[in-house]
């Protein structure tokens, strides 16, 4: 199987952005290479006043790649530019953009106010690119992993603030596309940097973000008794993986898989287009059971799958603060979020206590052998 890496898709897509807007400018506290968005220095330079050294990257006093480690300075500095009506984009680890919280929140502030004085024009968007994520730190671990600005920003009632988590890199290039087409709104998107699968075409991906969330019929059946779904990348590759093993032990069994590319305040989709009831209902049906699995912390996608629908129809694994320096698996069976988690909910829900000791068995075996031999027994 050919794997992609979404982070470097949009290294790509800022490399052409700088190429033919020279008024942008992108902020990175000092990982633009290690978030593998370093193809910007094929075509731009830091900005660099110093002494230039011969191993140092391309640098210059003009250069329009700002590193520097204060996200907070980055971040005046950007919100600055945007306030000009200059495009620009921040990125940086997933545990630290919560480094620029109040900021953020004093910004949705003026972006609401500023839409109520008729003769300001639109602001670019605040788009911040969160990568190096908290499913994905072996070498970093606890200190690295935290989801913590998703949850704030669905929280802020202003509606001023979309989460996206594109599940590949030609979801990743649409969502790029939105985020540099979009104005007066704070766009977080969160992606891993590692290589995975491709799922979508992209014209899918574009049709994914008219409702944020879509069937996925290659792994889907018709009129199905459950609905597993998930929001993000890994956690989508997780579901998938859960749905292999759950189709195994119940042939029978029929599944849709939902993936949600897009939150905003108290709903599934961007803020000015979001899923309406009567399209959740075609999506997730009216009353099967949902198991979902989701990049950030469950409480916060249950609190906004409760605005669609009943909370005993819900389970919502995710992000459980449970964190270290320890392999992949290891991590979503930490935070009970793994395929076998997954698998023993279904085993659950149709009284298979022989399925759900299996599945339990499978965690119990990975997490011994990852103890002895430092990496997962599962790819």
């Amino acid at each position: 199987m050919t794997l992609y890496s979404p982070a470097k898709k949009i290294g790509e897509l800022l490399t052409k952005e700088f190429k033919k807007n020279s008024h942008f400018y992108f902020f990175s506290p000092d990982e633009t290479t290690s978030n593998k968005f370093d193809q910007v220095f094929d075509v731009e330079k830091r900005a660099w006043n110093m002494p230039i050294k011969t191993w140092d990257l391309p640098e210059s006093p003009d250069g329009r790649i700002v590193e520097m480690l204060s996200e907070n300075v980055l971040f005046s500095v950007m919100t600055g530019h945007l306030m000009n009506g200059e495009p620009a984009m921040m990125g940086s680890y997933e545990a630290f953009f919560p480094i620029i919280t109040a900021q953020l929140l004093q910004q949705m502030k003026f972006i609401k106010q500023s839409k109520e004085v008729e003769w300001r024009e639109p602001m670019p968007a605040v788009n911040l690119l969160s990568t190096s994520t908290c499913w994905r730190q072996d070498h970093n671990g606890y200190t690295h992993q935290s989801p913590a600005l998703i949850s704030t920003l669905l929280s802020v009632p202003s509606n001023l603030a979309n989460c996206i988590f594109p599940i590949d890199d030609v979801t990743a290039e649409a969502a790029y596309n939105f985020m540099m087409n979009s104005t007066n709104v704070v766009n977080l998107t969160t992606f891993n940097k590692i290589d995975e699968p491709r799922y979508l075409s992209g014209e899918l991906a574009e049709k994914e973000f008219e409702n944020g969330a879509a069937i996925y019929d290659f792994i889907s059946d018709d009129n199905p008794d459950i609905v597993l779904a998930a929001a993000g990348d890994i956690m989508a590759k997780e579901m998938i993986e859960a749905i292999k093993i759950i189709k195994k032990d119940f042939p029978e069994l029929k599944i849709r898989f939902v993936y949600i590319n897009t939150l905003s305040y108290r709903a599934i989709g961007e803020t000015n287009n979001k899923l309406g009831q009567e399209k959740f209902n075609q999506i997730f049906t009216m009353n099967k059971p949902i198991i979902a699995n989701f990049h950030g912390y469950p409480a916060t996608l249950e609190g906004i799958l409760e605005n669609y629908t009943y909370k005993g129809r819900l389970r919502v694994h995710g992000f459980c603060e449970e964190g270290s320096t320890t392999t992949p698996f290891e991590m979503l069976r930490r935070n009970a979020a793994s395929r076998y988690d997954i698998a023993i909910d279904v085993a659950k829900l149709y009284r298979r206590k022989d399925l759900v000791q299996e599945y339990q068995k499978a965690i119990d075996d990975n997490h011994a052998y990852a103890i002895e031999h430092g990496e997962d027994m599962i790819e």
